[in-house]
């Protein structure tokens, strides 16, 4: 009997402990200790509906405590009970909170997974509202990665969905914000203006007014309007998402990101007043909670305000904080931003920042390319475990029924591929547009260097004509000029003595146009120089053999610097082909000239491949279409076994007008 009143006792204090531990205004250790005791409460209780739902309130409490560990543990024991009932429901719901922990961890392929189980599971029991919810939540992992073109996928299906459903808005608000963002980072601007817009429509009373949702959409179509240059209308929206009630208190990262994006506007504009006090004020509350990416973005902002204030040391050192921080940060966008700014403000060592950028960026969009087919893979992988275990359920189910199956799956894989290339296809492009800007700045950059120079040695030239040669000419013609007015014995041999001065004369002129004959050379060299620099590291990392030449007659003077740039990257391209697949002894790279045309040929004496057989990969892809940007032709000429010859041909003007190279 007294058991029966000892078990009542500690059912009637769950909901207390529960209560307590979501209390806001509850002290941390407090709130831990009634979670623990409502815990100890619902673990010895038999494993039925009720007792999972209370189990999901525990971990809620210890998700809103940031008391992640704990979390992941309740989560994983609701979704070992939950399985172990077959409650679909519960399985769901655990996979969603799982997914919520990895996301948090930055653990996305793991949040992923998760995710997509959940997926599943309520599209079987035709859950459409928490089926909407996990393709929002899919669509925020992909964009955070980078897979833009699968997350605008996912965002409207969840819409398709959402529209039909009622009281939804706070999720319909997440889906047009997201697009929003989305379509504003693809640069098309009135696609994103309208969404963000919608977003802004459908928030009404249902939804939470401190979740200042109002300000959210403001800022970011601020930003958008900083994307199109129109500085004076996202200055406007800045200031009314910082006039909303109670920001401040509510959502103090998000004032502090409307504080210096309204400084930023400002200070394009040129309208300093307060410029300085606003970015230090959003600088001082986001240092105060460790907020390292918008810290990055704050400094970055400060160095562009310095130098346009002529503070040449405050705009280095801001830049240097940002790209010091950015790299403990972990976020290579953020280093990415802080090396292009740090560049700009320090043009002494521009070129170094400026090839870190390359590495960088190219590193980024192997680790984007990457995530997206293991997103991909991990959709795939699980459909296929789930397909193994129906067959081994259903082994006596009809054949027309397997044969269903498979067609299903066959279709799936198509639609699967299809949108995977059209994907490429745009990163591609995307790559393609960034990578030529970093080069051709990298070029201009050495370039600028390079003229530094040219302009001290014609200084140096000019100097040595006007204090050396012309003096001493001119002491020579003087002295000529007395002895036509003597008539003495020695006057013949004094004529020798400055014939003879005038003979170094001319020889001292011949030793100075020799040198500006050098300097032009070094000029013309200056792509020869980076490709050696390529070719060097490519001799220092891989044990293949690399053979190079240049055609003396090629005139690189009159080669574009597209031509240039994009030649670069072709060969770039098939060294890396190379290393990954040819496994071969001797690489060979030739530049040869012919009428009206380049020739470029790379060839090895690996593997080779079948040219008929083997599908064009994303680096042959790449080759062809830089190629196509030349105006230039690709040739392929491989077979298994016998190496592999690449022969590029673009058409360039090698005539050059002889009056203007004179001048």
């Amino acid at each position: 009997m007294d058991t029966g009143n000892s078990m009542t006792s500690s059912e009637d204090s769950l909901p207390i402990y529960l209560s307590l531990a979501n209390d806001i205004n509850m002290p941390y250790e407090l709130k831990q200790k009634y979670n623990r005791k409502a815990f100890a409460i619902i673990i010895n209780q038999d494993n039925d509906s009720i007792n999972r739902v209370n189990l999901f309130r525990i971990a809620n409490r210890y998700y809103n405590m940031n008391d992640l560990k704990s979390y992941l543990e309740m989560s994983k024991l609701v979704l070992e009970r939950s399985k172990s009932m077959k409650d679909s429901v519960s399985t769901a719901k655990a996979f969603s909170y799982l997914g919520d922990y990895y996301s948090s961890q930055g653990l996305s392929d793991s949040a992923f997974m998760n995710i997509y189980k959940a997926q599943k599971l309520y599209l079987q029991i035709n859950d459409q509202n928490n089926l909407a919810k996990t393709f929002l939540s899919k669509a925020s992992l992909q964009y955070n990665e980078g897979d833009f073109f699968e997350s605008e996928i996912a965002v409207f299906k969840a819409l398709r969905i959402l529209k039909k459903q009622k009281n939804v808005n706070d999720q319909l608000y997440e889906c047009y914000n997201l697009l929003g963002i989305l379509y504003n980072d693809r640069e098309e601007y009135d696609k994103s203006l309208e969404f963000h817009n919608k977003a802004l429509a459908v928030l009404d009373a249902s939804i939470p007014l401190e979740l200042q949702l109002k300000a959210t959409s403001l800022n970011n179509i601020g930003f958008v309007y900083i994307s199109m240059n129109n500085y004076e209308q996202a200055k406007k929206y800045f200031e009314r998402g910082l006039n909303e009630k109670n920001l401040f208190k509510e959502k103090i990262v998000l004032y502090a990101m409307l504080l210096d994006n309204l400084a930023y506007s400002k200070y394009k504009l040129n309208d300093l007043e307060k410029v300085q006090d606003l970015f230090f004020k959003s600088l001082k509350i986001r240092d105060s909670l460790g907020l390292k990416s918008a810290i990055i973005s704050n400094k970055i902002h400060l160095s562009e305000y310095y130098a346009f204030k002529k503070d040449t040391f405050k705009a280095i050192q801001f830049s240097k904080q940002a790209l010091i921080l950015s790299r403990t940060d972990g976020k290579l966008n953020s280093t990415l931003e802080a090396l292009k700014q740090i560049a700009i403000v320090d043009p002494k060592n521009a070129s170094t920042y400026s090839r870190e950028y390359i590495k960088l960026n190219d590193r980024m969009l192997r680790a984007e390319r990457k995530m997206g087919e293991k997103f991909s893979r991990i959709e795939y992988e699980t459909n296929e475990i789930k397909d193994q275990n129906s067959n081994l359920q259903e082994k006596n189910r009809a054949l027309v029924y397997v044969f269903s199956i498979c067609t299903l799956i066959g279709l799936f894989f198509y639609v699967y591929k299809t949108q995977q290339a059209k994907n490429r296809e745009l990163l591609f492009k995307q790559q393609q547009q960034i990578a030529n800007e970093d080069i051709y700045n990298l070029m201009i950059s050495q370039q600028n260097d390079i003229e530094i120079t040219r302009i001290k040695e014609k200084k140096k030239v000019a100097q040595e004509l006007h204090d050396g040669v012309l003096g001493r000419m001119f002491g020579v013609r003087i002295s000529l000029d007395s002895l036509d007015k003597i008539d003495e014995p020695d006057a013949v041999q004094k004529r020798k003595k400055y014939l003879t001065e005038l003979k170094h004369i001319e020889e001292d002129i011949r030793e100075i146009s020799h040198d500006l004959n050098r300097e032009k050379s070094e000029l013309i060299n200056n792509f020869i120089a980076i490709l050696n620099k390529l070719f060097e590291k490519q001799q220092n990392t891989y044990n293949s053999k690399l053979i190079t030449s240049f055609d003396p007659h090629i005139k690189w003077e009159l080669v574009s610097n597209i031509v240039k740039i994009n030649l670069y990257r072709i060969i770039q391209e098939a060294l890396q082909n190379c290393n990954k697949y040819a496994d071969s002894d001797t690489i060979t790279v030739e530049f040869k000239s012919e009428i009206d045309y380049l020739i470029l040929s790379i060839s090895d004496d690996g593997n080779g491949f079948n040219t008929k057989r083997t599908k064009n990969g994303i680096g042959l892809h790449n080759i062809q279409y830089r190629a196509k940007e030349c105006k230039g032709t690709v040739t392929i000429k491989s077979a298994k076994g016998e190496g592999t010859v690449l022969i590029i041909k673009v058409p360039i003007d090698q005539k050059i007008n002889l009056q203007k190279n004179d001048t």
